[in-house]
């Protein structure tokens, strides 16, 4: 016994280290190519953003996607709105990038100030334009399995899965987040992977008992006093993807402290650096994906 055990750690794998900035490259220099593409055919794919408000990371988050977009050729036009706005003019500047056809992307940078309805907002952006993929039109497809524009942190997730060829099929998934943003959209790019799927959520007992059976823990909560995902939480060899972002103890950091996860799991991504610079990444290609459609190109 004693020696197989020895073996067995023995034979133990180093933990991969999923490399976000590595992957982002990789995606930015395809999107890169596909805006070429587009610019042979006179289009100039381009991203339109709305920042209501002064909320200073919102307005970081807004600039990191300015960037994005310049670093691949992308377009990008910033609208910004006072704090005060009212959602009837709100609603009016969607559908006037709605109706200009220079924009392909809409993007509407969340969350807004209280007195707005947001779901009422992204319900006005067109299928087509919705980046972000939190329309009811593009949640429904994707429902439907007849995916259209996807949530870009989803996207990442399931890119980040596929480069390192970790088979879905007839694996457990636990998902720790129900948004419309990640859990939801996520737990539909899982099942039509033929994954058993598990939603976990804040009203989850015993969320270590299902992280315990999986073989890929997805963990999007971003509140180290109410949650932490810990090794003894999983099993040996488990996939860890990270998507929290928070500040802990003065800096950045998720769900799970990396070196203490990979002690454990077979591949994870760490915080800062995993899933974050590939969501940004996804939206740069869903950009480009949407100037594709509103011509008729396939890229």
């Amino acid at each position: 016994m004693g020696f197989n055990t020895l073996a067995g750690a023995h034979h133990r794998m180093a933990c991969v280290r999923i490399n976000g900035v590595e992957l982002a490259d990789a995606v930015k220099a395809d999107v890169k190519e596909s805006v070429l593409r587009l610019q042979r055919d006179g289009i100039e794919a381009c991203l339109a953003t709305i920042l209501v408000g002064d909320d200073q990371a919102s307005a970081t988050y807004v600039r990191k996607k300015h960037e994005a977009c310049a670093e691949v050729g992308i377009n990008a036009v910033d609208h910004r709105l006072g704090a005060g706005v009212g959602q009837g003019e709100l609603n009016a500047l969607i559908e006037r990038l709605n109706s200009d056809t220079r924009v392909h992307g809409i993007l509407l940078q969340l969350p807004l100030p209280g007195h707005l309805d947001a779901s009422e907002a992204i319900s006005r952006i067109s299928p087509g334009k919705d980046v972000d993929g939190l329309g009811t039109t593009n949640m429904g497809r994707l429902a439907a399995g007849q995916a259209g524009l996807v949530p870009c942190t989803p996207l990442a997730v399931m890119y980040m899965l596929d480069h390192f060829r970790i088979d879905l099929a007839g694996k457990t998934v636990v998902i720790i987040n129900r948004s419309s943003l990640v859990g939801k959209p996520l737990y539909q790019l899982l099942l039509g992977r033929d994954a058993t799927v598990i939603t976990c959520h804040s009203k989850t007992r015993d969320i270590a008992k299902f992280c315990g059976m999986a073989d890929v823990v997805i963990t999007a909560v971003g509140d180290r006093k109410r949650f932490e995902l810990t090794p003894d939480m999983i099993s040996d060899g488990c996939v860890v993807i990270d998507v929290a972002i928070t500040r802990h103890n003065g800096r950045l950091a998720g769900d799970a402290d990396y070196e203490r996860v990979a002690s454990k799991a077979s591949h994870a991504t760490p915080v800062p650096g995993g899933v974050g610079p590939m969501t940004v990444a996804m939206l740069l290609k869903n950009t480009t994906a949407a100037a594709a459609g509103a011509n008729g190109i396939e890229l």
